[in-house]
């Protein structure tokens, strides 16, 4: 027996099923793909934020400075956990490809791996878990920061009453 086997002549029966079992997690790389362009486009929008921020702090004093110092430390911290779930998720897909790859290996080499392909998978959802979850935590970190401050929500222009919008007589 060739110790190569089905290497040497694989059927067309078996490579079919092997792509059937490829199938779910290619689409699962289509769907962490998704995942990391929007990560990587808030982590672009929280640099460029961050970059308009260190203009402005050479330049502030007093409360004003305070509040940038505060914003830009923020600021350092969403693009440190964006960092870590692009990191988390491209973890993910690096171990589903591994996990295609060797499908393809244990059918077509008649190697048995299935415990090291689940062990691999189970590895991958465990990562892009905490890939999401470290998101959500960008996203509470975002969220919490976008603060209106009163002076802006309260401002009244010179000569408007403070009693709410004026009235038809």
């Amino acid at each position: 027996m060739n110790p190569l086997g089905a290497l040497v002549d694989p059927e067309v029966s078996l490579v079919a099923h092997t792509i059937q079992l490829a199938v779910a997690p290619v689409f699962l790389l289509a769907g962490i793909g998704a995942f990391l362009n929007v990560c990587a486009g808030r982590l672009a929008r929280v640099i460029d934020r961050a970059r308009v921020i260190e203009k402005l702090v050479p330049a502030s004093t007093g409360a004003e400075h305070d509040r940038l110092i505060a914003e830009i430390r923020i600021l350092d911290r969403r693009i440190a956990v964006v960092n870590w779930a692009i990191f988390l998720t491209v973890l993910a897909a690096l171990l589903i490809c591994a996990v295609v790859i060797l499908l393809f290996a244990s059918n077509l080499a008649e190697i048995n791996l299935g415990t090291f392909i689940a062990l691999l998978f189970m590895g991958s959802m465990i990562s892009v878990g905490a890939g999401f979850a470290i998101f959500l935590i960008e996203t509470r970190l975002g969220s919490r920061v976008i603060h209106i401050r009163n002076e802006i929500l309260y401002h009244q222009a010179e000569g408007e009453e403070r009693s709410g919008p004026a009235r038809k007589n």
